[in-house]
């Protein structure tokens, strides 16, 4: 007990995070167990999908022009390259469909987000309770485990969700536009283009001269069924799985570490509020301004790691949109993003998404922080 003392007295100058808490200071496993509860995960997932719904209505329109860049759309390639062009696009899409056009598939965006950032950010909790247990184990690595755990967690569920909203957003033609419902049937239909097996004569040269009549009989052939239903909704998932890794890892690591530094002691009277909710021990909250700066840091780096792959996806998922229906696997993609436009073609639009991802990123974390001190966790 008196050892149990001593590392209370002892915690608070230990590095903060976002999982230190009083109980777990104490080398309790309290807190872990907390965690799990049912009402934490429901408090953690309320929060995390209402910052997610946030901060992606901020940067709607600008979703909606980045999709377009990086999925070739004829109409819009000419746009692609400069900011001018991002202002042109947009007010295009602002003349031909009005403001409904600029959010056009954020009905589906808000259907997909909810879900995924609450299923993300109550996945980081728990992750983090797992393999962050102590403040001994704060480590950058263990961050970036946590976070990437968390990524794909959440994408794995709710991938099907985000083909549909890219395919919205990927449609412009006023006249030709799909209902929710139509682009589900469309995608779920969807064929590959699948080559006739040959028939090849067997009739040998002596028997045809003979005038013998002999059976024409087909090669044998291996003829692979063409592809349809829920693995539709799956297109470009190994490109997903992959670019989560380095940005939701990416995104949770620099966050917690942005975090510490606004923390320390020489700037914490500047950067940070006492924590209403916990014990004096707790982490301190950040100010408004250091939340957004920490948030909308860890979406830069973030979305540098991860871009190339990003972009590979999104001409995956849009396969079935244009062309003759053939599904590109992952090297195929990026060989031919390769091919017309060289190694620029995997940061094509890169700077609309920056331009989105900081301050959505800022938004996401700042209001999933403050949720949670006013939802109590």
């Amino acid at each position: 007990m008196q050892g149990q003392g001593n590392e209370t007295r002892k915690s608070p100058i230990l590095p903060y995070s976002k999982d230190t808490t009083v109980a777990v200071q104490a080398g309790s496993s309290s807190q872990r167990q907390n965690k799990q509860n049912l009402d934490y995960v429901l408090r953690t997932g309320l929060a995390g999908g209402l910052a997610g719904c946030a901060a992606k209505t901020i940067v709607g329109p600008l979703d909606r022009v980045k999709i377009l860049f990086q999925a070739s759309n004829p109409q819009f390639a000419k746009y692609t390259g400069s900011w001018f062009g991002v202002v042109t696009a947009m007010r295009d899409i602002n003349r031909q469909s009005g403001l409904r056009g600029l959010f056009r598939g954020h009905s589906a965006t808000l259907l997909r987000i909810f879900p995924y950032a609450s299923i993300k950010f109550l996945a980081y909790e728990q992750f983090r309770a797992v393999l962050i247990s102590t403040p001994a184990h704060e480590t950058p690595l263990r961050r970036l485990l946590s976070g990437a755990a968390a990524g794909v967690t959440s994408v794995f569920i709710t991938y099907p969700l985000e083909v549909i909203r890219v395919r919205l957003a990927f449609e412009t033609k006023h006249e030709a536009r799909s209902s929710l419902s139509g682009i589900c049937r469309q995608i779920y239909r969807e064929q590959q283009q699948q080559p006739q097996p040959a028939r090849i004569s067997t009739t040998s040269s002596a028997a045809a001269s003979a005038g013998t009549a002999v059976p024409v009989l087909p090669t044998t052939t291996t003829t692979l069924t063409p592809r349809t239903g829920l693995v539709n909704f799956y297109r470009g998932f190994s490109p997903t799985l992959a670019g989560m890794l380095p940005y939701a890892g990416m995104s949770f690591l620099t966050h917690d570490t942005a975090g510490d530094w606004l923390r320390r002691p020489a700037l914490a009277p500047y950067t940070t509020i006492a924590n209403p909710n916990h014990a004096s021990s707790a982490p301190p909250i950040l100010r408004y301004w250091a939340e957004l700066i920490a948030g909308g840091f860890a979406g830069l780096v973030s979305q540098t790691a991860s871009y190339p792959l990003e972009v590979i996806r999104r001409r995956m998922q849009v396969g079935g949109a244009v062309g003759d229906g053939h599904r590109w696997g992952m090297t195929e993609t990026a060989a031919t993003v390769w091919r017309e436009r060289g190694w620029r073609g995997f940061f094509v639009g890169l700077g609309i998404g920056y331009f989105k991802v900081v301050p959505m990123a800022a938004v996401s974390f700042y209001v999933y922080e403050r949720g949670k001190v006013v939802l109590g966790v």
